[in-house]
């Protein structure tokens, strides 16, 4: 045991290894950011989809101001306001209406960020649609 604590970490952790250990780290934290993007970016078109279909019923406008006014103050108060401020629901309601069936947005959603602009993600799926 005594000999090991005499060696130099530096000679004991080959350059190539930790190469490798890098872009496993690397690898895995992107994948990671993928999986969580796609998630949210699923998770925001599922509220948006939700609203637009059981609660508006996409036609009660002056009714789904103040639901969706309601909506966002009730997330927020239960996970916090980052997120689920009232004018990201309704880009999650536009996405949803916009893009009504899942089965075509899910491959798409991957390829998406919802940090980017709402608006602009429905661009870019019509773009490669």
């Amino acid at each position: 045991m005594a000999d090991i604590e005499k060696i130099n970490p530096t000679e004991i952790v080959p350059a190539e290894l930790l190469g490798d250990l890098r872009k496993i780290i690397d690898s895995a934290r992107s994948h990671v950011a993928a999986t969580a993007n796609y998630e949210l970016t699923a998770m925001y078109w599922h509220i948006g989809d939700r609203i637009n279909r059981d609660v508006l019923n996409n036609e009660r406008a002056e009714y789904g101001k103040q639901i969706v006014a309601t909506v966002a103050r009730q997330l927020q108060e239960e996970y916090g306001t980052k997120g689920f401020e009232e004018r990201t629901i309704r880009r999650m309601m536009q996405f949803a209406q916009t893009f009504p069936d899942f089965q075509i947005v899910s491959p798409l959603v991957s390829k998406l960020s919802w940090s980017t602009n709402c608006v602009d993600a429905v661009d870019t799926i019509t773009a490669r649609v």
